[in-house]
């Protein structure tokens, strides 16, 4: 079950677990969309995966399994983000 984390791990921006601008990749890190797809251009800087907007679960759900409350760190180191994309600018996440 996804954790829903409550917050950008790029910016700090709050991620309620309606959020409709929330993006994470398969470990589930968790970027807003202006991040995800604008700072870090759909590459994850931890796992160099790609992003997915994040499920939205149900208010009934979320009283049966509430969303995550631990706050990650916030960070992205860009100089390194840049060496890290350049290995996989022209490679599909499929075949990374």
């Amino acid at each position: 079950m996804l954790e829903l984390r409550p917050s950008c791990e790029g910016c700090g921006k709050a991620l309620p677990p309606n959020a409709t601008d929330a993006m994470i990749c398969t470990y589930e890190c968790t970027f807003c969309e202006v991040c995800a797809l604008g700072t870090l251009r759909n590459v994850c800087p931890n796992c160099g995966g790609n992003f997915q907007h994040r499920p939205i679960r149900t208010r009934a759900q979320l009283v049966k399994h509430p969303a995550g409350h631990e706050v990650h760190p916030i960070s992205i180191d860009t100089v390194a983000h840049d060496d890290f994309f350049e290995r996989y600018r022209d490679t599909p996440a499929s075949k990374r």
